[in-house]
């Protein structure tokens, strides 16, 4: 019997737990969102608050936000997982037919099997086909491509096979700074180095070459740069890289033997006219067979953006390129002990890349629900600039592609020393602040990171854009509300 009295002791405490798990951020779900969480039960238990509900533009997750399915995406999906209504006959028959290819895929023709761990071989073969198609012909070859739980799981998999090394031969894997935090989650917890370089702001969030080398250059100092991470179109930033920036990043990357990884999963949210989606692919190929054949590439996309926004499905796929043949079988392994991904996720993704044709039934309905999709998000996307560049002390550069604003805001001296006091970051103070007096949920800049004395803050796109419009009046209203707040003596007789 336990000994009276004595309380067993917990084995996994704060103490004993993995101290890189402790060092992990990841701000898209952080303290914020969490507040946000509790304000938004209070409302439902009848509390009282100087607002209705709560906005989350927090998080690119596009149908909370209130975007409808794409059609013939669920038809497929839908009779994959219960095959019955594969005689129905309010399915159309394209959507069938691609359902009973996937079917045929899968083990007992059952979305309930296991798959081969780089997932359906077809469903590769049509990934292998789409990457050829959006890259006018360039030659894409199946056996390169990997189905993903969600583009995530692809970059973390890379990323793993990619850290080695102890002291200052320690892999340092290169990010843009402001960067989605996947990547400076999962180089706290693998304990690899993370590099910065910063983006441009004044020049519209651009990658700028030279940024690159120093960033490269101080680095080696103390560890040893072997992975160069891309963000096209950028998150949080907007930004659509150029072909001839794209140009000079490869062969920085060839020069400085860094494999390539490019996070292309915003390749169909491209909003401005005089921008356009380069895959690194496709720029790479047209440098020549000599930066084609070497250049080590890993490009990544997902069900979750575009004009789909399936983020919950985790679907995804990466296309590795010019991998050596003995790594390729251990990426192979590493994969395989994850069994597969989800296969609704693939079957998804499958219904992306084979789209319906002109000759079939579901082609027309499809690209006007795809249209209407992404004319909706570019007319958001320049409404929030517009709206956000009309407000004293915030300067919000073009939204050219994604799905978010990243706009800078200037905070007054008296509000960066209350939050300094209070232990916390500015942006998240006002952040806090705008989220306790509006409802409105979005994430501070310091959580993507930000060039010193900066702060920023990250906004979606995706809401309706009469909620949308309310949600950047009661920004901009809050804004003027704190400036004036903060304001000192002499501001405020002025």
């Amino acid at each position: 019997p336990a000994a009276a009295g004595k309380m067993r002791e917990k084995t996994l405490t704060m103490e004993t737990l993995n101290p890189h798990v402790k060092a992990v951020e990841y701000a898209v779900r952080g303290p914020i969102v969490t507040k946000a969480g509790e304000i938004e039960r209070d409302l439902q238990e009848g509390g009282k608050q100087p607002f209705t509900e709560v906005i989350k533009a927090n998080i690119g997750d596009a149908h909370a936000m209130g975007q409808q399915p794409i059609t013939f995406l669920r038809q497929v999906v839908a009779l994959c997982t219960f095959p019955e209504l594969l005689d129905s006959p309010t399915f159309p028959e394209d959507a069938k037919k691609r359902a009973r290819r996937i079917l045929q895929g899968c083990g007992g023709t059952s979305l309930g099997s296991y798959t081969a761990s780089q997932g359906v071989d077809f469903i590769r073969q049509d990934v292998a086909s789409y990457i050829e198609q959006r890259d006018h012909g360039v030659p894409a070859d199946w056996e390169n491509v990997y189905l993903t739980t969600g583009a995530s799981d692809g970059i973390v998999s890379i990323l793993r096979m990619l850290v080695s090394g102890q002291g200052s031969s320690r892999t340092g894997v290169m990010i843009p700074i402001p960067q989605y935090p996947l990547y400076s989650a999962a180089i706290t917890e693998m304990e690899a180095v993370q590099v910065n370089y910063y983006l441009d702001e004044d020049n519209c969030w651009a990658l700028d070459i030279n940024e690159l080398h120093r960033a490269y250059q101080a680095a080696k100092q103390h560890c040893q740069p072997r992975v160069l991470c891309i963000i096209n179109p950028g998150n949080p930033t907007g930004q659509v890289q150029s072909r001839k920036c794209i140009e000079e990043v490869l062969h920085f990357a060839y020069e400085e033997n860094l494999f390539v990884m490019s996070d292309e999963v915003y390749q169909d949210n491209v909003y401005s006219p005089d921008c356009e989606f380069h895959s690194f692919k496709k720029v790479l190929y047209e440098m020549g067979p000599e930066y084609f054949n070497s250049v080590e590439l890993a490009s990544f996309h997902s069900t979750s953006k575009g004009y789909t926004g399936e983020c919950g499905f985790r679907g995804g796929y990466m296309e590795v390129l010019n991998l050596d043949p003995d790594v390729r079988a251990q990426l192979i392994k590493l994969r395989s002990v994850q069994l597969c991904p989800p296969v609704s996720g693939q079957a998804a993704m499958d219904v992306i890349v084979n789209s319906p044709h002109p000759e079939e039934p579901s082609y027309a309905r499809f690209h006007e629900e795809k249209n209407a999709v992404l004319g909706a998000l570019a007319e958001k996307a320049k409404m929030t600039e517009q709206i956000l560049n009309g407000v004293p002390g915030i300067r919000c550069n073009p939204v050219q592609g994604a799905m978010y604003a990243f706009p800078q805001i200037l905070l007054p001296p008296k509000a960066v020393e209350e939050a300094k006091a209070l232990g916390m970051h500015p942006d998240m103070l006002y952040c806090l602040r705008l989220l306790e007096e509006t409802g409105i949920c979005l994430v501070p800049g310091s959580g993507f990171g930000q060039r010193e004395g900066t702060f920023h803050f990250r906004m979606t796109i995706l809401p309706p854009k009469e909620k949308l419009k309310v949600l950047l009046d009661k920004v901009r209203d809050f804004h003027i509300k704190f400036l004036k707040e903060y304001a000192t003596l002499e501001e405020q007789l002025r």
